[in-house]
C-alpha cells in the first residue's frame, strides 16, 4: 500500500494544476472577453493587475490563517471561494465588474500555497521536502501549459462564460474530496500505517517538540527580519519574470509572429513546460544538496543558478526574428525563474517553522506584487516606446540583483531566533 503522505503530495498536485488553469483562462480568452465588454489593452491589463493585487495583499493573512485553522479547512474554505469568483467572472458586463471580480478571485486564491506550505510541514520529512514543492509548483505549469493550446479550443467550442463556470464546479468538486479526507495531522489520519507515522514523526521539522500551537507571531517581527526581507525581495524578481508568461506571453508571440489561437497556444504552452522542468529538477537539487548535509548549499545554489539563467534567457530572447527563437530562450528563461520556487519555499518553511504558512504567505505577497507590477508595465512600456526591449532588460537586471540577495541569505536559523 502506498503511503499515505504520496496521497496528499497528489491532492497538493491537483490543487496547483487547477490554480494555475482558473488563473491562466482569463489570458487565453482575452480576445472574447475584450470583444464582448469593450475593453483596451490598457484596461485588460489592470485586470491582470487587479488579480495579482489581491492575491498580493491576502497572503499572510492567508498564511496566518492556515497556520490557525490547518490546511484542511483552509485550502477547503478558499478553493470554494476562488471558485465562486471564477463563476462569477462570466457575470462581468463591464471593465469595472470585471477588475472587482478578478481582484476577489486573486484574493480567494491568496490561500493556496500557504496553506500547502503548512500540510508539508506537517506531513513531509524534511529531506522530502524539496522535491515536493517541485511537484506542486511543477503541476502549476503544467495546468497553465496545458491550458494554453486546450482553453481556446473550449472556448472557442463553448463560449467564455461557459468556461468560467465550468472550472467553478471543477473547484467545487475538489474542496469537498479535500475536506473530507485530509486531516491536518498524520495521526489524525485513519489508515496511516504505523511504520509511516512513526517515519513522518521523527523526521519531520520540529520532531518531539510539544504539539501546542504556538503564540501568534506579528507581522512585524516577521518584516523585520533580515532573511525575510531577502526573500521578498529575490521572489519579487522571480514572479516578474514568470508572470509575463502568464499574463502576456499568449498575446505578445500572437501578435509579434502573427499566429492564429493555436499556433500562439502551441508556442506559448513550450515555456510553462520549461517551467515545470525546472522546478522538478531544483526539487531534486535542493534534497539532494539536504541530504549531504548542504543545508544553506541546498537552498542557495539551485535557487542562483536559476536567476542566472532567467537573466540570460530575457536577454537572448529580445530581437529573435523566428518565433521558435523566442521561445527557446524565453523557456531557458522560464525555467530558470522556476528553479528558484522549491529552495524559496523550503527556506520559508526552514525559518518558519510552525509559522510556515505566514511566513511563505509574506513571501509570496511580495513576488506577487511583482506581478501586479509586471500586468499593467509590459502594456504601458510597450505603448511609451513601441518596443518590448526595456521590460526584457528590466526583468534580467531584476533577476541578477536577487542573485546578490541569496548570497546574503542564512537559512540556519527561525525568525524567532534571529530577532530575538
Amino acid at each position: 500500500m502506498l503511503p499515505q503522505r504520496y496521497f496528499v503530495v497528489v491532492a497538493t498536485f491537483l490543487l496547483s494544476f487547477l490554480l494555475y488553469v482558473d488563473r491562466v483562462c482569463i489570458s487565453t480568452a482575452k480576445g472574447q472577453i475584450v470583444s464582448d465588454l469593450g475593453l483596451s489593452d490598457a484596461q485588460f491589463g489592470w485586470v491582470l493587475s487587479a488579480f495579482a493585487f489581491g492575491y498580493a495583499l491576502l497572503q499572510a493573512p492567508a498564511g496566518a490563517l492556515a497556520d490557525r485553522m490547518g490546511a484542511r479547512i483552509t485550502l477547503a474554505l478558499v478553493v470554494t471561494l476562488w471558485s465562486i469568483f471564477t463563476g462569477l467572472t462570466a457575470a462581468s458586463v463591464g471593465f469595472i465588474s470585471l477588475l472587482i471580480i478578478r481582484f476577489f478571485f486573486g484574493a480567494g486564491e491568496a490561500g493556496a500555497f500557504p496553506g500547502m506550505a503548512r500540510s508539508v510541514f506537517f506531513w513531509i520529512p524534511t529531506g522530502e521536502r524539496g522535491l515536493v514543492k517541485g511537484i506542486n509548483f511543477s503541476a502549476s505549469r503544467l495546468g497553465a501549459a496545458i491550458t494554453m493550446p486546450l482553453l481556446p479550443w473550449m472556448i472557442n467550442a463553448i463560449g467564455w462564460k461557459s468556461s468560467f463556470l465550468l472550472l467553478m464546479v471543477v473547484g467545487f468538486v475538489w474542496a469537498t474530496v479535500w475536506y473530507a479526507w485530509f486531516r491536518d495531522e498524520p495521526a489524525e489520519k485513519s489508515g496511516i500505517s504505523k511504520e509511516e507515522l512513526d517515519y513522518i514523526l521523527a523526521n519531520r521539522q520540529d520532531a518531539g517538540a510539544p504539539a501546542e500551537e504556538p503564540k501568534p507571531l506579528p507581522i512585524g517581527q516577521i518584516l523585520a527580519n533580515r532573511n525575510m526581507c531577502l526573500m521578498m525581495g529575490q521572489y519579487f524578481a522571480s514572479n516578474f519574470t514568470f508572470f509575463f508568461c502568464l499574463s502576456w506571453l499568449f498575446p505578445y508571440v500572437k501578435s509579434t509572429y502573427n499566429l492564429d489561437y493555436t499556433e500562439a497556444g502551441f508556442y506559448t504552452m513550450i515555456p510553462l513546460l520549461g517551467g515545470a522542468l525546472g522546478n522538478l529538477a531544483s526539487g531534486s537539487l535542493v534534497d539532494k544538496l539536504y541530504r549531504g548535509g548542504q543545508k544553506a548549499f541546498s537552498r542557495r545554489l539551485p535557487a542562483i543558478i536559476g536567476f542566472a539563467l532567467a537573466s540570460i534567457g530575457l536577454v537572448m530572447s529580445v530581437g529573435q526574428a523566428e518565433v521558435l527563437g523566442a521561445v527557446f530562450w524565453l523557456s531557458i528563461a522560464i525555467f530558470g525563474a522556476d528553479m528558484t520556487l522549491s529552495p524559496s519555499w523550503s527556506f520559508c518553511i526552514d525559518i518558519g517553522g510552525r509559522h510556515a504558512g505566514k511566513v511563505s504567505g509574506t513571501m509570496n505577497m511580495a513576488g506577487n506584487l511583482g506581478s501586479a507590477i509586471v500586468a499593467i508595465a509590459f502594456p504601458y512600456l510597450l505603448g511609451w516606446t513601441g518596443e518590448v526591449t526595456t521590460f526584457f532588460y528590466i526583468g534580467a537586471g531584476m533577476n541578477l540583483v536577487a542573485i546578490v540577495l541569496w548570497l546574503l541569505s542564512k537559512p540556519e536559523g527561525r525568525i524567532q531566533e534571529v530577532t530575538a
